[in-house]
């Protein structure tokens, strides 16, 4: 379930281009009227927003809130005014070629918690704005990781209600022989999806657990995701941005639920702890509920 609040009534597209251009005017930017607007309207509205603002000031409002934002909260604002696809593409894409080291793990949340069709979009947006996703996973990923990739972004899977029950015994068969110690033929088990901890490990069994997860329980996977980016010293915003707004308009009720009862904490508590400014009321608009 959505955590997004939105007034009742929402005020027009119109109106709300037009106060952010007044928040935009004079000397310095007005953030808390920008994150007080945007914070507070669902996709369709920011859409609309972003179409108003072009009509009404000849600029796209997205290159504005670059010049005008900045840090985290610009990060985090600029990827919210993107449509699903194109958001995934873009924090594909910064997880590719993240600096100094591919970040293995935000290109397998990214790629092995969507669904075929979401998959095919992201593709279709990735070449247009850059090159191939499969040539740049090529070119950056490795190993048994790389291979599980590309089988993601290639494979068509079936994803319906109905469950075949003599393919699910075979592939029990299959995982036991592999318990047992009998085949590691990693490539059969990209194509069953199944992690088995004792013969996998790094970025591939992180990916293969991605899947089973999400398959089984994505708001507790994601629980775990913000629980590794707010851990220990230091907080890692690209990964809290990429969760928070990416499933703001999904599932983050269920996602905090997973969290008080996985780490006896409310997720609202630990954001506001471990974030400050208007970056922090930025994040905390979005999964207050």
């Amino acid at each position: 379930m959505s955590t997004l609040t939105v007034p009742s009534p929402q005020p027009s597209p119109r109106e709300d281009a037009q106060n952010l251009h007044r928040a935009f005017k004079g000397l310095g930017c007005d953030t808390g009227a920008v994150v007080n607007i945007l914070a507070h309207r669902d996709a369709s509205h920011r859409d609309h927003i972003l179409q108003e603002y072009e009509t009404l000031f000849s600029h796209d409002l997205r290159k504005v809130l670059a010049d005008e934002l900045h840090g985290n909260l610009k990060k985090a604002v600029l990827l919210w005014m993107e449509n699903p696809a194109e958001r995934d593409a873009i924090a594909l894409r910064q997880a590719i070629k993240s600096v100094p080291l591919f970040d293995a793990r935000g290109v397998t949340e990214l790629i092995c918690t969507r669904t075929c069709a979401q998959i095919r979009q992201i593709k279709q947006v990735y070449s247009s704005k850059w090159s191939s996703l499969e040539d740049d996973i090529k070119s950056h990923a490795s190993g048994d990781h790389k291979r599980l990739l590309l089988a993601y972004i290639n494979t068509t899977r079936y994803e319906g209600p109905e469950i075949d029950a003599l393919l699910v015994e075979s592939d029990a068969n299959f995982i036991r022989k592999v318990k047992a110690g009998s085949s590691s033929d990693e490539a059969v088990l990209i194509e069953l999806f199944t992690a088995i901890k004792d013969v996998t490990s790094g970025s591939f069994k992180n990916g293969l657990s991605a899947i089973l997860q999400c398959a089984e329980n994505p708001a507790k996977y994601y629980a775990k995701v913000m629980r590794k980016a707010m851990r220990g010293l230091g907080t890692h915003d690209t990964a809290v941005i990429r969760v928070v707004v990416t499933r703001a308009e999904i599932d983050m009720e269920e996602i905090k639920v997973e969290y008080k009862k996985r780490f006896k904490k409310p997720l609202v508590d630990v954001i506001h702890s471990e974030t400050s400014g208007h970056y922090r009321s930025f994040l905390l608009a979005l999964i207050a509920g």
